[in-house]
């Protein structure tokens, strides 16, 4: 006699488990949060259109080649890429202490850091010439003792980009000093190495592309400096002005010029941020 075969329901699986339903991209987004959303991306991307549309493309090789954008755009550079490394030497070291050290006061010591984050560069710029100018607290003793003077030098530019953008790198090498093992340097300071050796051969290996990619952020905010720098530094063609600089003097003369400028600006902040951030931020 031939046992009865169970009868399947409806909606039972067969043939084994089912494996679940994918959804297409883009479906069963709630309609809250897609308006806000595509709002948002008009927002950031409307100026930037509007600068592409505005643009003078028949005279823009006419205000490129002129000698003041070419002084402008290599002091920017120029000064940028030395505010990024003044950046480097003092901020990884920071980043690690934040990181790694447990200290009193470290949460107002952090709160510190980042505050230049917040603050109105224009107010940057002040206590920068409070500080550091030439009757300032450290920069008289700067000019009484070796004769430097920051202020209205292409040396306060760097400066005031330094002060401005060097948050941006500690928060990035500290986030991934923090996501990083700290049992890679223990195990090498009971082999006998030094804990700036332990830093030095393990520790910064690890954290290479927090430390590249924080060094391009800080590069950016710094080629965009505009209030610290007018502040600190002025606004001297060939001396101290920088391309922000520039574009905010064009603008009240020349707006044609203004757009070409800004539209360098724009060009290099693409070119460096989409090079380097595929090789770097993804292998974060």
């Amino acid at each position: 006699m031939t046992a009865p075969r169970p009868s399947t329901a409806v909606g039972a699986p067969t043939g084994g488990p089912r494996r679940g339903r994918v959804r297409a991209p883009g479906r069963g987004v709630p309609l809250p949060l897609l308006v806000p959303a595509l709002a948002g991306l008009a927002f950031l991307l409307l100026p930037l259109l509007a600068l592409l549309l505005r643009t003078p493309w028949r005279s823009l090789p006419d205000q490129l080649t002129s000698a003041e954008v070419w002084q402008a755009l290599r002091l920017s550079l120029v000064s940028a890429t030395a505010a990024t490394a003044v950046s480097l030497v003092l901020g990884v070291p920071l980043a690690w202490l934040l990181a790694r050290v447990d200290f009193p006061g470290r949460g107002l010591l952090r709160a510190l850091v980042t505050l230049p984050l917040v603050l109105p560069p224009v107010v940057g710029g002040v206590a920068l010439l409070l500080a550091l100018g030439r009757n300032g607290v450290a920069g008289r003793w700067l000019d009484d003792w070796f004769g430097v003077t920051l202020p209205f030098t292409t040396a306060g530019v760097v400066v005031a980009e330094a002060f401005v953008a060097m948050p941006f790198l500690v928060i990035s090498v500290e986030g991934t000093l923090r996501a990083a093992d700290p049992r890679y340097e223990e195990a090498a300071t009971t082999l006998g190495a030094s804990r700036f050796t332990a830093f030095r051969r393990v520790t910064l290996p690890l954290i290479a592309p927090g430390v590249a990619a924080g060094a391009v952020l800080a590069w950016a905010r710094a080629l965009g400096e505009f209030g610290a720098t007018i502040t600190f530094a002025g606004n001297f063609p060939g001396r101290t002005q920088t391309m922000p600089l520039a574009v905010y003097l064009a603008l009240q003369n020349d707006p044609a010029a203004a757009i070409a400028l800004s539209l360098v600006l724009l060009a290099v902040s693409i070119s460096v941020l989409a090079g380097l951030r595929d090789r770097w931020m993804t292998t974060r």
